[in-house]
């Protein structure tokens, strides 16, 4: 069953939502959506009350450190987190209280080549159970491409179904960010989310692009039920006018309803 996942976006310290594609090193040119006058650690414990587990405090860039533990602190075990995490601090974060950490560019070198070793050392120190693997992507030719360095890097990993089995091996989760349409409201990617569905072993979360409501039911049939959904600007709670963060709640609630009963 597909199920809503809620987001921390964090930037310079702050909740806030931006177009994927805008960020950059330089800071110039960077396109936000949104930015709460509400800390972190207030929307963890929101999704905490609401008992929506399995969300994402992603931090873009540096200076996010201390609004993300608020966030950890506010829902133990409720929450992951990604953005910088290697080998060394994989530990840390997961003892603060993240279920799972998040990661992307350290699975690369430098010139966007992937290695599998680092899954696998990453795997053996914390735990596979403790693992998402973040393959944010954009499109190309040949259907998507992983993109680290907050998304401005292509890697030479392609995203096939090979792929998918291989880097199951080493993470519980998979968490699929459409750079192209991340922010933009114009909706989702929906060859991507049938393209997980049908090739990821593991379960795993699609974001990018929602436009209304009827996305999540979209995903819902898209997936037959085998991919979450991450939404972040068009919730009300993040300024949009799209999609009621409440009608989300409800659909977690009626959803887990349903598994009871089955």
């Amino acid at each position: 069953m597909t199920r809503f996942r809620p987001c921390i976006d964090l930037h310079e310290g702050c909740v806030k939502q931006i177009v994927g594609g805008s960020l950059s090193d330089q800071g110039d040119g960077l396109q936000t959506n949104f930015e709460s006058q509400q800390s972190a650690a207030f929307y963890a414990e929101m999704y905490r009350r609401d008992n929506l587990r399995g969300g994402h405090v992603i931090k873009l860039g540096s200076g996010n450190d201390e609004a993300a533990l608020s966030a950890l602190k506010a829902y133990p075990e409720g929450l992951q987190v990604g953005g910088g995490i290697n080998l060394e601090n994989a530990s840390a974060w997961i003892d603060a209280g993240a279920s799972h950490v998040i990661v992307t560019s350290w699975f690369f070198d430098d010139k966007g080549r992937f290695l599998l070793e680092r899954a696998e050392q990453l795997a053996k120190r914390i735990g596979r159970s403790r693992v998402v693997i973040d393959l944010s992507c954009k499109r190309v030719a040949s259907g998507w491409v992983v993109a680290m360095n907050r998304w401005q890097t292509l890697t030479n990993l392609e995203i096939s179904r090979e792929t998918l089995e291989k880097l199951a091996e080493f993470c519980d989760e998979l968490l699929v960010h459409a750079a192209d349409v991340e922010g933009k409201c114009e909706g989702i990617d929906e060859a991507l989310v049938s393209f997980l569905a049908d090739s990821s072993p593991i379960p795993s979360t699609y974001a990018g692009g929602v436009s209304s409501f009827a996305d999540l039911e979209g995903v819902q049939s898209l997936s037959r039920g085998r991919v979450d959904l991450t939404i972040g600007s068009a919730l009300d709670v993040f300024g949009g006018s799209l999609v009621n963060y409440s009608d989300c709640v409800a659909w977690n609630g009626r959803k887990a309803e349903m598994g009871k009963r089955k």
